[in-house]
């Protein structure tokens, strides 16, 4: 038996949120909100957010960023040892070359490949998945532009983004992104982008949390599929454009003049491992989700495993903001079938409600994420929460909500990603709450980097997730799309005018991974692990145990890499 979907266990757990809705929709449409947190509250609120768990963090022993203190799951990877030994790597020759080498397959990757070959480069992208396996694809709720200029400016985006990240972003780099975001989105939507519009034609916006203007634009709930979709068939469609999948890297290669010069790819087909050069390399690895850093669940895809960060960290690259981690406050906890997955913002933007276990408002839907999520938790550790079969803990979003504010159909025509999903659950969000807890989400610090997208490594560019600077301790929704736009489109430009202006030829080394070896063993670290570990490991205990040929064979297994016998510590 079920109620609205759900098993009977949560029946008298909706009925709550039931018998309060009325007069919550009373509050609602006389534009009565709960009140925002002041900013003193808000810092005490962050006591309860994962990122200000001491215990969830340690000191970097080794590299550019020693002492800096980061999450373990972190810690873990950048204290490992190459996959590859590297005095068996034969660089003498390149099994592909190019202008300029891409890493990664995702939006930011797929746009610096479009200016790249505009700009006149040979392009090779290289990606350990199929071509747009990536957090965009996972983007749903919109992307940021200051294009209501009546209204909004650049100004007012700048400070929003420089609010929401705590007012320790980089400057610059936000200073470059609100200008350039206007001029961005259109540049999209010249190449195909389908924005919601207006009956007239302008382009909708909504409110995000953090947000003092609507200029939340979006594609209904698909906004990052659907800029996916355009600008990687823009890019199959280009012959100087090249892709080969699943074919990560596991080594950025420098020259003897110490410029960035091509990358280690591994097959993950035939095993084999491939020199890549190039006169140019842009990083655009993505996040990090599937470490479930602290245990979270993530609405991150299968291959966000920080491997970005590995590479550019051994060739050199400091870190910056890596001591945050975003959670988003709405990702799914129940049904189990989907946990982890992302319920945009837009719902709380456009009038659905956060409740506790008792059908109670108890936060204002649109506080920055970092407060939101942490207000989530802490009601739940108070004894709020709603709770699940198995044990796990939620709040309820009262989805619901819309089709009385805003007409019958608008959760299934608005919100048509998330209803199709849950409908094959049997569940009708316009008729019943989703309920949600924080899921990790987004890597808001990374390599460190400049408004050029340039980093400490001649030849080595930078953009989207992997880097750290733009977003400050907290990234506001929509941020994270206009992001890879912008600074996709730098990174092609300056990687491709390198390549022709400023790249030297020189023999290829592996060098810095032989001194990264040899600083492990200076700190004491004896380890057998090997990073970028490329994909998460799901593999339970009693599994693994009956694994006898993991070591030697397995894809995140720590000898494969060395042989039969795994290296000598």
């Amino acid at each position: 038996m079920s109620y609205l979907g759900y098993p009977d266990f949560f029946e008298p757990y909706i009925r709550r949120v039931e018998e309060t809705r009325p007069a919550r929709m009373e509050k609602r449409k006389g534009a009565e909100e709960f009140p925002f947190m002041s900013l003193d509250e808000r810092q005490e609120m962050l006591k309860y957010h994962p990122d200000y768990k001491e215990e969830g963090r340690r000191e970097i022993r080794v590299g550019v960023s020693k002492s800096y203190r980061v999450a373990h799951e972190f810690v873990d990877l950048l204290e490992a040892r190459s996959r590859v030994d590297p005095d068996k790597v034969d660089l003498s020759g390149a099994d592909y070359e190019a202008d300029v080498l891409i890493i990664g397959a995702g939006g930011a990757a797929t746009i610096a490949a479009l200016i790249a070959q505009e700009n006149g480069g040979r392009v090779l992208m290289a990606t350990k998945l199929r071509h747009g396996d990536a957090n965009t694809m996972m983007a749903e709720g919109g992307i940021q532009a200051a294009t209501k200029l009546e209204k909004d400016s650049p100004y007012y985006h700048y400070l929003d983004v420089m609010g929401g990240g705590h007012f320790k972003n980089d400057p610059d780099i936000v200073a470059a992104f609100v200008r350039q975001a206007p001029d961005a989105l259109q540049w999209l939507e010249s190449l195909g982008v389908m924005f919601s519009k207006l009956p007239d034609g302008r382009l909708d916006a909504m409110h995000g949390g953090g947000t003092c203007r609507k200029r939340m634009h979006y594609c209904a709930d698909l906004s990052g599929m659907e800029i996916m979709r355009t600008v990687r068939d823009e890019a199959r469609n280009r012959a100087d454009i090249r892709v080969l999948e699943f074919s990560p890297a596991v080594e950025l290669i420098l020259n003897e003049h110490g410029q960035c010069a091509g990358a280690l790819l591994y097959n993950m087909e035939t095993e084999e491992y491939l020199v890549a050069k190039a006169r140019a390399v842009i990083l655009a690895t993505g996040g990090a989700g599937r470490l479930h850093v602290q245990g979270f669940m993530t609405t991150n895809h299968y291959g966000a495993t920080a491997d970005g960060i590995v590479l550019g960290y051994r060739v050199g690259v400091p870190l910056a903001f890596m001591h945050t981690v975003q959670y988003h406050p709405t990702g799914v906890v129940f049904p189990e079938q989907i946990e982890g997955w992302l319920i945009t913002e837009r719902f709380r933007a456009e009038g659905a409600d956060i409740l506790n276990v008792q059908g109670e408002k108890f936060v204002n839907e649109r506080e920055p994420r970092d407060v939101e999520s942490a207000r989530f938790i802490k009601e739940c550790l108070d004894g709020k929460g709603v709770p699940t079969p198995t044990g796990k803990v939620g709040v309820w979003l009262d989805s619901p909500m819309l089709d009385i504010l805003h007409g019958e159909g608008r959760v299934r025509t608005a919100f048509v990603g998330k209803w199709k999903v849950y409908d094959r659950l049997g569940i009708d969000i316009s008729k019943a709450p989703m309920l949600v807890y924080p899921t990790l989400h987004y890597q808001n610090g990374g390599l460190k980097d400049n408004a050029e997208c340039e980093t400490a490594v001649p030849g080595l560019y930078v953009a989207g997730e992997v880097t750290g600077g733009l977003h400050g301790e907290n990234r506001l929704m929509g941020n994270s799309l206009m992001d890879i736009v912008i600074f996709g489109r730098i990174a092609g430009r300056n990687a491709a005018v390198f390549a022709k202006e400023r790249a030297k030829e020189g023999k290829l080394t592996l060098d810095h991974v032989k001194r990264y070896h040899k600083d492990l063993e200076e700190a004491g670290i004896r380890t057998d692990r090997v990073a970028p570990i490329l994909l998460p490991d799901y593999t339970s205990p009693e599994v693994r145990e009956r694994q006898l040929t993991r070591a030697v064979w397995g894809l995140r297994g720590s000898c494969s890499v060395y042989g039969a016998d795994p290296p000598d510590e």
